[in-house]
């Protein structure tokens, strides 16, 4: 049954390639970031989001699918027409 959720979740992530999404990253010890990027490439194991800051500095960040099922990170997809879709 896992196996089937982490199969469903890289689907809908490498759907998502490209687009803006917001990620909310917990920390540990009841600290949560919450960043706004863009979804940059998909890879069988892991998937990486681009986060610019105002500083203009470009920062990578990648996170597992498995971060996804355990909730660890939560990724909102925002789409065009100002809808908001979190993927879980």
């Amino acid at each position: 049954m896992e196996k089937n959720n982490l199969s469903k979740i890289r689907k809908d992530v490498e759907d998502c390639v490209g687009k803006k999404v917001i990620l909310k990253a917990n920390k540990g010890r009841k600290k949560t970031t919450v960043r706004e990027g863009i979804l940059e490439e998909a890879y069988p194991s892991l998937f990486v989001v681009k986060i610019s800051n105002q500083y203009d500095s470009v920062r990578r960040v990648s996170y597992t699918y498995s971060d996804i099922l355990t909730e660890t990170v939560e990724i909102t997809i925002c789409d065009e027409e100002k809808r908001k879709i979190k993927i879980s």
